[in-house]
Formats: structure tokens, C-alpha cells, sequence
């Protein structure tokens, strides 16, 4: 098995030093080009490749940012990882991506993953059963910066990025009040989740003596679909809409509306609050509030690289929504 080339058998392969050999890779003044080039050129032929935790030990940063997010098959963390990969690219990092599952036990392990890496900072979306902070803390002083994105802690004193929640339930629910609608059915997420009291405190107070509402809560879209099922058909006899506090709740009720042979905005009204790629599968496509990925990916990405510079401060960014039309209210 042919062995893997090493600094020390370029280094005695020329009769030099492992520090020499060292410099003349990264290209130091003080060696001089004769010598710069026959190092590289037996690196070159050797196929040395440098070792990435041996750097990472020297350095005490692997250039990789990590992102964790509770789950993958939510379009929103998608954009937000491409922003963050995008922008990552250029400056000369690469991008780990860690899924939680939701389970702050999980997320515990990924955490101590990630100091052992010694990555350069991590983005992370908290699971909803996340109660203690100071593990993230102790990273930020070991100088692992942490970015809190979309599911963020209640903790005033840490670096957050978060789309416009209550701008968005503002948005949604003045959208279907200036639609003459009095009924509503509003499906929101997983209640422990500071998303969802923000989201749902708002468009509580904005709909509440305007309209007669719902509120319900769903963990997935299956959860959202059996709602939808069980509760649309007390409302079909009035003119009402549904209300989606995400993609995912709004693909479980758009399947439970289509199970049940109802037309959008025939028969019942649907805004929802998403990134934007789910409403665009459906037709007529569906009026949102746009909290978009993409962007806070790259808010998140901005935060980050000013605290690797030296921000010590933290700071709470806030990615305000606007209005989507489509034609489902």
C-alpha cells in the first residue's frame, strides 16, 4: 500500500529541515526560489497533500463552518445552506451540515463534534427541546463563534439572525382582514418554539374582534393535514380561509384541501407565511409572507465573518417580510 507523503520524508528526501520544507509550501521570503522549487516539485511528484487536523491542531481552526439544522427536508434550511456554502466558497471555507433531528441530545453530541473539529464557527437552528444556552456559550469563548438562525433562544446575549415573525403574522393576517374574510383557521407550529408564540401572539392580536379564528397547533405536515381534515369541514359553509404558519404546515393542508376536493380560492381561501418554493407548486399558486432563507443566509454569513474579525458584541439581526401574491385568497 503506497504510503502517504509527509514533511518529514520531503524534508530528508533533500537534506533540509521539516520547517523549511514547511515554509517553502506556504511560500516564505526567507527561502530562497532554488529551494522553493525543488521542495514543491518533490511535493508535487510525492503527491503530498497536507494533513487537515494536523493544520487544525497548529492553527486551532479547520476553515469549516458548521451548520446544524433539526431537519433537511425543510426548503427554507436549503436556501439558507446554499447562501452560507455560496458565500463560505469565496472567502476559502468549506461547510459541514449536521442534522439534529430535533433532539437536543443529538444536538449536544453534534456540539461537541464540532470543538473537537475546532471549526471556524457554527450556524445553528436550536431544537424546540433546547432549555440550556451555556453550551454555546463556552464555544464562543473557546473561540468557536455560534450564530443562532431562524430557531434562536430566548437569551438576550448571543448572536441572532431571524426572519421578521411577527412582521410576517402582521403581513398574513392584515392580507386576509382587507379580503373581507371573518373566518379563519390558523394552523401553527410546534407551540415551544419562540416562532411560533411570536407568530401566533401577533396575528392573534391583529385578527382578534375582526374575525372569528382557530388556533391550532401541528409538530409536522401529517399533523397539519389530519387538522385540516377534522376541522375544514366545520367551516365550509362560510367564507373562510386557512392560515399556514410554514411550508410544512401548509403541505400537509394543501393535501388534506386536495383530499377533500375543495378549490383554492373557489371554496376557501389559503395564505400561508414560506420561503417561497412550496406556494409556487400549486395553482393558482399561494399568497404568502415571504420569510426568505436565502437572505437570512446571507445576513447569517455577514455575522459570522465580523465575529471571526474581532466582534465582540452581540447582536440581533431582524430580515422583515413582504407580501407574495398568488391567487389563493
Amino acid at each position: 500500500m503506497k504510503q502517504n507523503a509527509t514533511l518529514k520524508k520531503i524534508a530528508e528526501r533533500l537534506n533540509v529541515s521539516i520547517s523549511t520544507v514547511s515554509r517553502a509550501l506556504k511560500n516564505h521570503p526567507d527561502i530562497s526560489e532554488e529551494t522553493k522549487k525543488k521542495i514543491n516539485e518533490l511535493a508535487a511528484l510525492l503527491e503530498y497533500d497536507p494533513n487537515p487536523y494536523a493544520v487544525n491542531l497548529r492553527t486551532h481552526s479547520s476553515r469549516e463552518f458548521a451548520v446544524v439544522v433539526p431537519s433537511l427536508s425543510n426548503f427554507f434550511y436549503h436556501s439558507f445552506i446554499s447562501a452560507i456554502e455560496e458565500d463560505a466558497r469565496i472567502d476559502g471555507y468549506t461547510v459541514i451540515i449536521y442534522r439534529s433531528a430535533n433532539d437536543p441530545v443529538i444536538e449536544q453530541e453534534i456540539l461537541k463534534s464540532c470543538r473537537h473539529k475546532r471549526v471556524s464557527g457554527i450556524f445553528i437552528a436550536i431544537t424546540s427541546g433546547t432549555k440550556e444556552i451555556e453550551p454555546f456559550l463556552k464555544l464562543d469563548l473557546q473561540g468557536i463563534p455560534v450564530v443562532f438562525f431562524d430557531k434562536v433562544p430566548k437569551y438576550e446575549s448571543c448572536n441572532k439572525i431571524c426572519v421578521g415573525d411577527a412582521h410576517a403574522a402582521t403581513i398574513a393576517a392584515n392580507e386576509i382582514l382587507k379580503k373581507g374574510i371573518t373566518n379563519v383557521l390558523a394552523i401553527f407550529g410546534d407551540k415551544n418554539m419562540s416562532i411560533t408564540q411570536v407568530r401566533l401572539q401577533k396575528f392573534t392580536e391583529i385578527v382578534s374582534g375582526y374575525a372569528e379564528f382557530k388556533a391550532v397547533h401541528a409538530n409536522n405536515s401529517e399533523e397539519a393535514e389530519e387538522i385540516a381534515l377534522s376541522m375544514i369541514p366545520g367551516f365550509e359553509k362560510k367564507r373562510f380561509a386557512v392560515f399556514c404558519m410554514s411550508d410544512e404546515i401548509l403541505v400537509g393542508a394543501m393535501k388534506a384541501i386536495q383530499r377533500m376536493g375543495l378549490k383554492v380560492p373557489a371554496d376557501l381561501g389559503v395564505i400561508s407565511i414560506s420561503d417561497g418554493m412550496i406556494p409556487s407548486l400549486f395553482y393558482p399558486e399561494i399568497t404568502y409572507a415571504e420569510t426568505s432563507g436565502f437572505k437570512l443566509g446571507k445576513l447569517a454569513f455577514g455575522r459570522m465573518m465580523r465575529c471571526i474579525a474581532g466582534s465582540s458584541f452581540a447582536q440581533t439581526i431582524i430580515d422583515e417580510s413582504i407580501l407574495i401574491e398568488g391567487g389563493s385568497i
